[in-house]
C-alpha cells in the first residue's frame, strides 16, 4: 500500500509537468494566432484547452483519494496541497492563453495587434514561455533559488503591461476604442498568465522550505 501511495505522490509531479507542457504549447500558439491572425492555429489553442482541464480534474481527483484514504502528514501533506494549488495555477494559465487565442479569432482575418505594438507583445509571449519552462523546472528539481528567479521575470512581464497603458493613453494613439480594448485585455491576460506562475513558483519553495518566503503575498 504504501509503495502504491508513493507512487501516486510521484504521479502527480509528472502530471503537473504535463500541464506546464501544455500551457507553454498554448502560450507559444496564441501568441503566434494573434500576431499572425492565424485562425487554425487559434481554433487549436481553444480546442486543446480541455486536455488542460481534464489533467487538472485527474490530479484533483487523485488528491482526494490520497487525503480520503492515506491521510498524509508533514512532506507528503505539503505535497499534496501544493500540487492541487499549483494545478489550478496551470489551469488558469490555460484559460488565459485560450482568452488569447479567442481575441485572435474574434478579430481576423485582421490581427488584433497594431504594427507599433507587435515587438511589445512578441516579448510578452517570450517572457510567459520563459516562465512556464522555468516552472516546470522548478517542479521537477524543487530548486528554490530557481523559483525565486520567477519574480524578476515577472517584473518584465509587468513593466511591458505599463507600457501598453502608455500608449493606449498617449494622444497619438490612432485605432480607436475596439482595438484599445482588444489591447488592454490581451496584455491583462499576459500579465495574469506571468502572475500565476509565480504562484507555481512560490508553491515549490513552501513545499521544499515549509514557508513562504517575503515577497509572497
Amino acid at each position: 500500500m504504501r509503495d502504491a501511495y508513493h507512487d501516486e505522490l510521484e504521479a502527480l509531479t509528472d502530471r503537473l509537468v504535463e500541464m506546464t507542457r501544455l500551457v507553454r504549447s498554448a502560450v507559444s500558439r496564441s501568441t503566434t494566432a494573434l500576431l499572425d491572425a492565424d485562425l487554425q492555429l487559434a481554433e487549436s489553442v481553444i480546442s486543446r484547452d480541455e486536455e488542460v482541464n481534464r489533467l487538472y480534474a485527474e490530479i484533483e481527483s487523485s488528491i482526494y483519494e490520497v487525503m480520503a484514504t492515506q491521510q498524509p502528514v508533514a512532506i507528503d501533506l505539503r505535497t499534496v496541497i501544493t500540487a492541487l494549488r499549483m494545478a489550478s495555477n496551470l489551469e488558469r494559465m490555460g484559460d488565459h492563453a485560450e482568452h488569447i487565442a479567442k481575441v485572435a479569432r474574434m478579430r481576423h482575418p485582421e490581427s488584433a495587434i497594431p504594427a507599433e505594438l507587435r515587438d511589445t507583445f512578441v516579448e510578452m509571449g517570450a517572457i510567459a514561455e520563459r516562465l512556464i519552462v522555468k516552472t516546470g523546472s522548478c517542479i521537477v528539481s524543487r530548486d528554490v533559488e530557481m523559483a525565486k528567479e520567477l519574480e524578476s521575470d515577472d517584473d518584465a512581464m509587468d513593466r511591458l503591461h505599463r507600457r501598453l497603458f502608455r500608449v493606449l493613453l498617449d494622444k497619438g494613439w490612432s485605432h480607436g476604442i475596439e482595438s484599445a480594448i482588444d489591447i488592454t485585455l490581451v496584455g491583462r491576460y499576459y500579465e495574469r498568465y506571468a502572475d500565476h506562475a509565480v504562484s507555481v513558483a512560490r508553491d515549490v519553495v513552501y513545499l521544499v522550505t515549509g514557508s513562504r518566503y517575503p515577497d509572497a503575498e
